[in-house]
C-alpha cells in the first residue's frame, strides 16, 4: 500500500523529490506545502494534488498524513529545517530532511532527541551512499576482502577555476563564510562514516583563493580535512567549490584501503575498482590488476530515487529506529563533524574532537 506523503518547500528540490515519488509505487504525494503561495500552487498543479501555505494546515487538512518531506533551504542550505521539522514531528509524523540536518549543530541535537521522544523516524537525504557502486563496495568490506581499515581518502567538489568564477549574490550564500562547509560537507562525512565508522579526531587547514578575496567573496571553499576513526584507521577529504578542475576520479572519488584489500568509487554512480592484497606483492614495481565492475551509467539523479525509496521501505518494514538507513541520528553524526571542521578553522587548524552522539537506548521491540 502506497504511503501518503506531504512536501513542504516547493523550490528546485520539493519538486525533484515530488517527481521521484510519482515514480515510486510504495509513494502517493497527497499534499505541497510552501509558505510562497505562487510555489505550493504552481507545484500542486504539477503534480495533481492539493496546495497548503503552513505545515499545521497541511498536517491537519490530511488525516491520512503518514511522512513529511522537508525539502526547505534558507541559509546555508539548512535554516529553515529544524522548524517545520519539529512541527511535523510534534503530530507525530514521520520525517525526512533534506541535508544539512540543521543549519544549526544544537538545533540538529534538539530535533534528534525530539524525534526519540516522540518516537517517529527521522530521515535525512544523505543520498550519495546509495547507489550501486556503494552497494558492491560494502559487499567487499562485509565479506572481509578489505581487511582492518587502514586509510580512506574521499574527494569531493565541483568543477570551476578563476575564469568561471561569479560572486554568488544569494542571501543564502553571500556574507556566509561556512556556506560550503554546511551545505556540502555532510555529504562526504556520510559517506566516509558508512563505510569506516565514527570520526573521533578532526583537523583541517582551509582557504579561499585570491579571486574570491579580491572580490570580496568570504566563503571558505577550499578544505584539507585530516581525520582518525574511533577503529584506529586514518582518512583525509578534500573539497572545493569550483576554483579548480578536478582531475582523477571526476567530482566525486572515494578510496579505503585495508590489510586485504583497497577498493575505489568513482564518479559516485559510475564505478568501483577492487585491489586484492595477495602474498608475493612487489612494494613498488607491481601493481595487481584491479576487479572493475562498471554500472553504465553517470546519472546521479537517479540517487534520489534510491535514498527515498529506502526511507519508504523502511517506514513501511518498521524497522527498529537504531536501523533506519540514514537516520536523524546519523545526520546528526556528520553535523557535528561539520561543526568541528568550523572549530579546526577558527582555531587555525588544532585537532578538534567532535562532540559525542546521545546514547543509544535500543528498541526493546527487536531487542528480545
Amino acid at each position: 500500500m502506497a504511503v501518503k506523503i506531504g512536501i513542504v518547500g516547493m523550490n528546485g528540490i520539493g519538486n525533484n523529490h515530488a517527481a521521484c515519488y510519482k515514480e515510486d509505487d510504495l509513494a502517493e504525494v497527497v499534499a505541497v506545502c510552501d509558505v510562497v503561495k505562487e510555489r505550493a500552487d504552481a507545484s500542486a498543479e504539477r503534480f495533481g494534488v492539493k496546495a497548503y501555505y503552513s505545515v499545521k494546515d497541511m498536517i491537519e487538512g490530511e488525516q491520512d498524513l503518514k511522512i513529511v518531506d522537508i525539502t526547505t533551504g534558507g541559509i546555508d542550505n539548512g535554516s529553515w529545517h529544524f522548524e517545520p521539522a519539529m512541527e511535523a514531528i510534534g503530530y507525530g509524523k514521520h520525517v525526512l530532511v533534506e541535508k544539512p540536518l540543521c543549519h544549526d549543530v544544537r538545533e540538529a541535537r534538539d530535533l534528534v532527541a525530539f524525534a526519540e521522544k516522540q518516537r517517529v523516524y527521522l530521515g535525512c537525504n544523505l543520498n550519495h551512499y546509495f547507489t550501486s557502486p556503494a552497494e558492491k563496495a560494502k559487499q567487499y568490506m562485509d565479506s572481509g576482502d578489505v581487511g582492518e581499515l587502514v586509510y580512506c581518502l574521499a574527494k569531493m567538489g565541483f568543477n570551476g577555476g578563476e575564469m568561471n568564477y561569479a560572486l554568488a549574490n544569494s542571501p543564502k550564500i553571500k556574507g556566509h563564510p561556512y556556506f560550503h562547509m554546511r551545505a556540502f560537507l555532510t555529504h562526504p562525512f556520510s559517506v566516509m562514516r558508512h563505510f569506516c565508522g565514527e570520526i573521533t579526531h578532526i583537523q583541517t587547514f582551509s582557504d579561499r583563493p585570491g579571486f574570491r578575496r579580491s572580490a570580496g567573496d568570504v566563503m571558505v571553499s577550499i578544505n584539507s580535512i585530516h581525520v582518525k576513526f574511533a577503529n584506529g584507521g586514518v582518512g583525509y577529504l578534500l573539497s572545493q567549490r569550483g576554483d579548480t578542475v578536478y582531475g582523477l576520479g571526476g567530482w566525486w572519488s572515494l578510496e579505503v584501503a585495508g590489510s586485504r584489500g583497497t577498493f575505489c568509487i568513482e564518479n559516485c554512480v559510475e564505478k568501483v575498482s577492487f585491489w586484492k592484497a595477495t602474498k608475493g606483492i612487489a612494494p613498488i614495481s607491481v601493481q595487481p590488476e584491479p576487479e572493475v565492475t562498471h554500472f553504465g551509467t553517470n546519472d546521479f539523479n537517479r540517487t534520489f530515487h534510491n535514498r527515498l525509496h529506502a526511507f519508504l521501505e523502511d517506514v513501511e518494514n518498521k524497522v527498529a529506529f537504531e536501523q533506519l538507513r540514514a537516520s536523524g541520528r546519523d545526520a546528526l553524526a556528520v553535523l557535528e563533524y561539520v561543526h568541528a571542521v568550523q572549530e579546526s578553522y577558527e582555531r587555525g587548524g588544532e585537532v578538534v574532537r567532535p562532540h559525542p552522539l546521545p546514547p543509544l537506548h535500543g528498541d526493546p521491540h527487536f531487542m528480545m
